[in-house]
């Protein structure tokens, strides 16, 4: 096999010091239009990645200046039909592609797959619609057309939402990064607003009672997942992520380390935190402990070191729904576990941390917090409440 050596500098690149140079010999067809064959200029960058990306942004664009000199010399046959709006007009600045390069290669650090394939999809809609343009040559005009090609595909108002928020992030940091005079069209367009949501129910007393004994009952892994949700209000991501070592069941106190690994991150900084195992949620945590060695605790779920959420929800929320109201969904669970510690009247800050939710005030952050110990009294007060 032979391997294949990364290059020293990218194409049409040199190097002055530590800065990056564009260098490139102009066509000898046009070198009436040069004082000098080569063209050189500095990227003032010590980037390799943004020489790359600007250096290609360089090369392109003299590519399409040299087409533009040499159709002056051309009679060629429907010249007059070409769309002008397709081009990137004689913009040197960084084309949507770049953009989007230059996102990655900096904010684009530790972040996991689903970062970088909301970001692609969200700019090949921009693209089928509005093509690869420079930044600055789009207009509110196309953003607007954007707006209504995307409301043509179907899209709700908070998918719609969602890739105006990506384009316009990617659109504003190549700004910025690059310290570019230009506007980002796609902040002033209007969009309309999200459509209202409907609000996700909490699963109630009766049916956390039938969940949990079909739990004990058929006794397998997604069964352990749906009970150690039930008494930690975890999210499903939370849960499908940890680790055996995250279980700490042999102690006086029972309880779950939740906190962020290679494989699964936590949605806030909120979302680290520790929870008492009490009632169905312990007897899940020793299942686990007894059944699986070392690793993940739910492995059917992580593929490839990545939790796959999506495909947990479908399985856990079909069976959930067979067992009790059809509206019942797994994260109705985390409704409950809220509304069950107000019913024993738990300290608002304490639901807060138990539940991984982010804080309201600066006070709260003061201070050590609550001891493990009187965070499992409340733990236990709910599964004695509903008997799970």
């Amino acid at each position: 096999m032979v391997t294949k050596l990364s290059p020293k500098y990218p194409q049409y690149t040199f190097k002055k010091g530590n800065v990056f140079y564009f260098s490139r010999v102009g066509p000898n067809d046009l070198s009436e239009h040069y004082s000098r064959k080569r063209i050189v200029s500095s990227l003032r960058t010590t980037s390799f990645n943004q020489a790359r990306i600007l250096a290609n942004t360089y090369s392109n664009k003299l590519e399409q200046y040299w087409l533009g000199l040499r159709l002056e010399k051309t009679q060629i046959p429907g010249l007059n039909l070409i769309n002008a709006s397709a081009t990137n007009s004689d913009s040197l600045l960084p084309s949507i592609i770049d953009a989007k390069e230059l996102y990655f290669s900096v904010k684009g650090k530790g972040k996991p797959k689903l970062f970088f394939d909301t970001a692609n999809r969200n700019i090949r809609y921009l693209i089928d619609c509005l093509n690869n343009r420079s930044i600055d040559c789009y207009s509110t005009k196309d953003a607007a057309k954007f707006r209504e090609w995307l409301i043509a595909k179907g899209l709700s108002n908070s998918s719609l939402q969602r890739i105006f928020s990506g384009v316009k992030a990617i659109v504003t940091f190549c700004i910025k990064e690059q310290g570019l005079d230009c506007q980002n069209p796609f902040t002033i367009v209007y969009l309309p607003a999200e459509s209202k949501k409907n609000k996700r129910l909490p699963v109630s007393s009766s049916d956390l009672k039938v969940l949990s004994q079909s739990c004990i009952e058929i006794d397998d892994d997604i069964r352990w997942l749906v009970a150690l949700i039930i008494n930690t209000g975890m999210r499903l991501s939370e849960a499908i992520g940890l680790l055996i070592t995250d279980l700490n069941i042999d102690t006086e106190t029972p309880f779950i380390n939740v906190q962020p690994h290679k494989h699964r991150r936590l949605k806030t900084d909120a979302s680290e935190r520790v929870i008492p195992l009490a009632g169905i949620s312990l007897w899940a945590a020793k299942q686990i402990k007894q059944n699986i060695s070392e690793g993940y605790c739910f492995p059917r779920y992580v593929i490839n070191h990545e939790c796959k959420s999506n495909s947990a929800s479908a399985t856990v929320n079909k069976w959930i729904k067979s067992i009790g109201s059809k509206n019942n969904v797994i994260h109705g669970l985390r409704h409950s576990f809220r509304d069950r510690l107000r019913e024993v009247e738990a300290p608002l800050d304490m639901v807060e941390l138990l539940g991984g939710w982010s804080l309201k005030s600066v006070g709260q952050c003061y201070g050590n917090g609550y001891s493990l110990k009187l965070m499992h009294k409340y733990v236990c007060l709910i599964s004695e409440n509903q008997g799970v």
